[in-house]
């Protein structure tokens, strides 16, 4: 497959600048691969293809205020900073990224807070992912954790809204959110409701969570037209041996899982047995997805309608069927559909 083959148009008016006011309230569409049926419905409506015995996998990572805005030293000049992780917890360093990136040398000084109460150098400049920061702070951990996550914007794509608001903090986390790691939202979570986890409950539909930290990797452009040929960054992934065994035996006993956004499928499909089972799995995974592909773990998968020529775009195509998938999309430009973290989901059966 080429890259080209993913492209589409889409004006910034289809891409939802806020959630609905109920999460689970969004349209879904839901796709029938074999048939290649769409119908129309409403995210709560999901449950309704499922039932006793099924399994409901989530990422249960949590989005912390990745984003900081500051001042380059001498100059002044406007910075952002986007946080992707923290490198050494003794030494507060940091691997960002910049913007701009062009002016910042090793050795320059920024500044963050009305007074000036953070500042960081930076001491590398070469990584893949951009800069690596030294913050330079005299108080415990405790204290700089805390300064540094008070002076940080939830770090919403900029592709959505120009500037984070207040709201957003709850808006751009799921309700189950737990294992603090991630600058982007796992998107198809953020349509799940308290109301939908109770209705899960009664129909006997079972839900596990693992953890993948989402990093900016997922939002970047793809630069070569080969797909084999596009390297993704690596996400910290963790499956418990308790999960891996409620999806083993969920396939055991002839039920469905579902895999709950992108993120969730590439973990499942991570560290896979020769058995196609879930093995246990923390470590690193950069797993790309692209067809053609043969899915072990899920039998179904849930996500957000998502940026034309992205990765996230080209795993759903290898689950769904490249055209089945493309057909779909043109039927969500043509029918109103919001894409985006806020936007509305694709379910595909």
């Amino acid at each position: 497959m080429k890259l080209s083959q993913f492209q589409f148009p889409l004006t910034q008016e289809q891409i939802a600048k806020n959630p609905p006011r109920w999460r689970d309230e969004c349209r879904l569409m839901v796709l029938n691969k074999k048939t290649g049926e769409i119908e129309h419905k409403m995210f709560k409506d999901l449950l309704d293809y499922f039932g006793k015995g099924d399994t409901f996998v989530l990422n249960d990572t949590k989005v912390f205020p990745a984003k900081l805005e500051g001042n380059k030293e001498k100059t002044g000049a406007q910075i952002e900073v986007l946080l992707l992780r923290e490198l050494n917890r003794e030494q507060r360093l940091w691997d960002v990224i910049v913007d701009p990136a062009r002016k910042i040398r090793i050795g320059n000084k920024l500044y963050f807070g009305e007074d000036d109460s953070l500042v960081a150098e930076v001491i590398d400049n070469t990584t893949s992912r951009g800069r690596t920061l030294r913050f330079l702070f005299d108080g415990s951990y405790e204290e700089f954790k805390k300064t540094l996550f008070d002076l940080g914007e939830t770090p919403v794509p900029s592709w959505v809204k120009e500037k984070p608001e207040p709201e957003d903090a709850e808006n751009y986390q799921t309700i189950f959110a737990k294992n603090e790691g991630a600058v982007a939202a796992p998107a198809a979570g953020l349509h799940f409701s308290r109301e939908m986890f109770n209705r899960m409950i009664l129909k006997d539909i079972n839900s596990t969570f693992l953890t993948l930290h989402m990093g900016i990797g997922n939002f970047r452009s793809v630069d070569v037209e080969d797909l084999s040929k596009h390297k993704t960054d690596s996400e910290r992934l963790i499956i418990t041996p308790e999960t891996a065994k409620i999806i083993n035996d969920t396939h055991k006993k002839g039920h469905k899982v579902l895999a709950v956004g992108v993120t969730t499928m590439r973990g499942l499909e991570t560290y896979v047995t020769t058995n196609d089972e879930v093995n246990p799995y923390d470590g690193w995974t950069n797993k790309f997805i692209f067809p053609p592909y043969r899915f072990a773990i899920p039998d179904a998968i849930v996500s957000n309608f998502q940026l034309p020529g992205s990765i996230m775009l080209m795993a759903i195509a290898a689950f769904g069927g490249y055209d089945n998938v493309m057909k779909a999309y043109n039927t969500a430009l043509e029918e109103g559909y919001k894409f985006g973290p806020y936007g509305d989901a694709l379910l595909i059966l």
